[in-house]
């Protein structure tokens, strides 16, 4: 970014934590104004166990990234994100809430919540022009996507599966950025409340 001529900085903090989300938010309206655009992309898998021998910990701890972070997060962003001229909120989901799949309540459910949370905000916030719509992706070839498949099918490389997914290729990060960047561009003016399954049709068989 800053090599194109922009400005950015990073900052940290437990999205899962409430005072922690707020300071997070507080820090970057403190060295950038109010937040237009912001996309609750804060995700950890579970660990593929079934209902039956699931840690509560584990539970608790997947529940408290994907549903409560964008909760605490955007609550935190919404006062500011008022005063801007257009708000957008972008929550990444998964396929996994279409699917809900076998041992993988934990996500499942984290998931889900944080569709929820994207579907009940953007009719809470459209009088204030703030749009929210939810991104829902299969799997892609991220860190997190790397760590599942090694740990669940035993790939070293997820680009050893270009030839049995759609269009020949997994699906790359840029593919899902492509995506928000419409949602939250402009071209935008009369969605919200929506949810795109970028997957390559692969959850509608």
């Amino acid at each position: 970014i800053k090599d194109a001529g922009g400005k950015a900085q990073s900052f940290g903090g437990s999205v899962n934590d409430p005072d922690a989300a707020h300071k997070l938010v507080a820090d970057v309206e403190a060295a950038f104004g109010p937040i237009s655009i912001l996309v609750n992309n804060a995700g950890i898998a579970s660990r593929g166990q079934s209902i039956e021998k699931t840690d509560p910990q584990e539970l608790m701890k997947v529940l408290a990234v994907h549903a409560m972070g964008p909760f605490f997060v955007t609550q935190a962003a919404l006062p500011g994100m008022r005063t801007c001229e257009r708000g957008d909120v972008i929550v990444i989901s998964s396929v996994a809430t279409k699917t809900l799949n076998a041992r993988g309540a934990p996500y499942n459910m984290g998931k889900t919540a944080a569709d929820a949370f994207a579907y009940t905000l953007a009719k809470e916030e459209k009088k204030n022009n703030i749009y929210a719509n939810i991104v829902a992706p299969g799997l892609v070839d991220t860190d997190m996507g790397q760590r599942l498949m090694k740990a669940t099918a035993g790939v070293e490389d997820l680009r050893q599966l270009d030839d049995a997914m759609p269009f020949g290729h997994v699906c790359q990060p840029e593919e899902i950025a492509s995506t928000v960047r419409f949602l939250v561009s402009p071209a935008n003016t009369y969605m919200t409340g929506q949810k795109v399954f970028v997957d390559g049709g692969q959850s509608d068989g």
